[in-house]
């Protein structure tokens, strides 16, 4: 395998939004590099980049795959992503390491919310963006309206570089204002075209939208603006060099326009990938932490960055990474930054989907995968021995449903926890953990597709089936008012006695201050010595609930007066005579039930408002207020964890597949009584049932 230096190298990723053709176009790349010798296609399970089972049966991308091929003396690295929400954190890893981002865009539908999704994630790590409009071939294609909808979402600098004779089944012809000339592909998939006059019917479109683009490419620059308007125009020289800075500075983003499954645009595709898209050194330093940073370069110390981890089957992990700097060879030694723990380098592939090619080294900016590193994970930094630096961990997104699982068959619990232990280092959205409070497993994730996906892994992996039920809800108990009471512990049978007496003040705090005891005997009528004991019995009975078992919390608690015995107080006596003082207590206090409330952000396009907002309220929501962006409308609402179950679900089935949200925790605000009196019945139900 030829080795390609820094320069040679072009790392692009294929985001957007699901079914806009990701895995097509991907497929069409490799098919023109001639690394395949046919185009497979997403319905017969035939693609290079969906290889898995789950993949191939439902037709969808659910795992980040990694392509290669050699164009014109340059290699090209693609990085194909899933559009389905569920499997976002991919798209957030892949960012991570690719020089341009290429928003794949259904010409049936526009600008999407995966649209939408995969820019502010381009933008959060200054990756340059190109669009590229698929599906041209389909009927009832309105390509202006499309890219009016890109400039609408995001701005004016979004710039054709490439518009359609003809849409639909004849879709064959493309205008390049590039070269100002009409490229016609051949019918036959083959990817080849001529190059022809462009018709005269859209010479002026062609003029028009042409100067556009050198505007655009003009104003990106103030020397080239200077040049611009003292001669008119920009020569070609200018023009292209004026454009590869543009884009790598994210002042231009072009449109690009193809057919994946017919292979039209495609091939001029790679052409602009290896002329105007930045090789990795093109974007400065990588910075790591505390201020360090690499020069792009193999002259630099040996740095790597693992964006994902799989888990293969007879292969054990396999770490995608990328070269950050200097160049990787097989039997290095590094260490991994993270924990100081040393890996040798073992195998390094590059791959082609599930087709690995074993190679002896890689060179700075170049991507690839390794075997068997012993400890080394997602987002990890492994760097040169004494040249140590360390790269920002991948900010994944928060989990955005939660559902409670148990083992099918007993003894299980060993091997689910190691499962899941491993299919979250695999995929750092998935979370689970044992809540000690709830008595139950819970696992979160991106979606109920996502939760589905990982418990079907835990199945096929580790040989273990979990069933799922509805996950408990923390809440917690506090009072409204103030209170007092007295507890004594009086024991006498035979033999040393025991003897316990105090009374407490319960008082309520602010919401979020949790506890606080204060000792305010004086006189010695119980003993300092006691004392800790009062408070423990206090905090044990608040950590178990009074109402329906749930924590107390926002009560300061005073022990103020009591009594004891020369002999018989003990410890125990006064921990057990707390815990009624605080029981009886906090039943004059009218108590009350909290329960979570969730800052939740929806976004949609506006047809669906009306839909989601009349939800929200059903489920006991408030709006706090709505915001619009681009062709999307914002919603912030405050919704009861209780009532957010299986929430992405229903959203998704409201809006046709076209909304999202994101959650996160705000504070504790009281159940309505109705509510309360139905969560203090279930409990005692349960209490008796057990």
């Amino acid at each position: 395998m030829k080795e390609f230096q820094t320069g040679q190298i072009r790392n692009i990723g294929l985001g957007g939004h699901g079914s806009t053709g990701k895995t097509s176009l991907a497929e069409a790349l490799l098919f023109n590099l001639k690394e395949i010798s046919r185009m497979g296609t997403v319905e017969q399970g035939s693609t290079t980049s969906d290889y898995n089972e789950d993949e191939i049966s439902r037709q969808l991308s659910l795992n980040t795959a990694l392509l290669h091929g050699t164009w014109k003396d340059h290699k090209i690295n693609i990085i194909d992503t899933p559009g389905y929400t569920d499997f976002f954190g991919e798209v957030v890893g892949s960012m991570r390491v690719v020089d341009t981002a290429f928003l794949v865009i259904s010409a049936a539908s526009g600008v999407e919310v995966g649209t939408e999704l995969v820019w502010r994630q381009a933008i959060k790590n200054q990756v340059p963006r190109f669009f590229v409009i698929n599906k041209l071939d389909r009927e009832n294609i309105d390509f202006d309206n499309v890219y009016q909808s890109l400039v609408e979402s995001f701005g004016s600098q979004v710039v054709l570089t490439q518009f359609p004779v003809e849409t639909g089944p004849n879709f064959e012809s493309i205008v390049d204002l590039f070269r100002m000339k009409m490229l016609k592909f051949s019918r036959d998939g083959s990817g080849n075209y001529s190059e022809e006059e462009i018709p005269a019917d859209l010479k002026a479109k062609a003029e028009e939208l042409h100067l556009k683009l050198v505007e655009a490419v003009a104003e990106s620059d103030e020397t080239l603006m200077e040049k611009y308007f003292e001669a008119g125009e920009l020569s070609e020289d200018e023009f292209r060099s004026g454009l590869k800075t543009a884009i790598a500075h994210d002042t231009v983003f072009p449109v690009f326009c193809v057919s994946a499954t017919t292979n039209v645009g495609v091939r001029r595709l790679l052409d602009v990938i290896v002329n105007f898209c930045p090789a990795p050194n093109d974007r400065g330093e990588v910075k790591g932490e505390d201020g360090a940073s690499r020069k792009v370069d193999d002259s630099d110390p040996l740095s790597v960055f693992i964006f994902k981890t799989l888990s293969e089957m007879h292969m054990g992990e396999l770490s995608y990474f990328k070269i950050m700097s200097g160049s990787l060879n097989t039997g290095d030694e590094v260490i991994n930054t993270s924990d100081g723990h040393t890996e040798r380098i073992g195998q390094i592939f590059i791959l082609n989907g599930k087709n690995k090619t074993n190679v002896e080294r890689l060179h700075a900016g170049d991507i690839g995968a390794v075997v068997k590193l012993k400890g080394t994970h997602t987002g990890d930094t492994l760097a040169a021995k004494g040249k140590e630096i360390t790269y920002p961990k991948i900010d994944f997104p928060e989990a955005i449903i939660r559902t409670a699982i148990k083992p099918k068959a007993k003894g299980d619990e060993e091997k689910i926890s190691h499962g899941l232990q491993v299919l979250h280092e695999e995929d750092p959205t998935f979370v689970y953990y044992q809540d000690s409070e709830l008595h139950q497993t819970i696992v979160s994730g991106q979606g109920e597709l996502h939760l589905q996906i990982i418990l079907e892994r835990l199945k096929q992996k580790f040989g273990v089936e979990v069933d799922e039920e509805e996950p408990r809800i923390p809440y917690r108990e506090t009072i409204r008012k103030k209170a007092t009471a007295q507890g004594k512990f009086k024991k006498q049978s035979g033999g040393r006695g025991q003897y316990g007496d105090c009374h407490l003040r319960l008082e309520p705090m602010a919401r979020g201050e949790k506890f606080e005891f204060s000792d305010e005997i004086v006189g010695g009528v119980i003993p300092g010595k006691f004392i800790p004991a009062v408070e423990k019995g206090v905090i044990e009975t608040m950590e178990k609930g009074v109402l329906a078992g749930y924590p107390v919390v926002d009560v300061r608690v005073a022990v103020y007066d009591g009594s004891y015995h020369t002999v018989d107080s003990s410890e125990m006596a006064f921990k057990v005579a707390a815990a009624m003082a605080f029981k009886k207590a906090f039943a004059e206090a009218r108590p009350v039930i909290l329960e979570p409330i969730y800052n939740i952000e929806i976004r949609v396009p506006e047809e669906y408002m009306g839909d989601v907002m009349g939800d929200i309220s059903s489920r006991r929501g408030k709006i706090m207020g709505m915001d619009s962006e681009g062709r999307f409308q914002i919603i912030n609402a405050q919704v009861p964890l209780a009532e957010l179950y299986r929430y992405s679900t229903a959203l998704r089935s409201m809006t046709q597949g076209r909304g999202i949200h994101s959650r996160s925790f705000s504070h504790y605000e009281e159940v309505p009584a109705e509510i309360a009196q139905k969560i203090i019945e279930q409990a005692k139900k349960e209490k008796e049932e057990s």
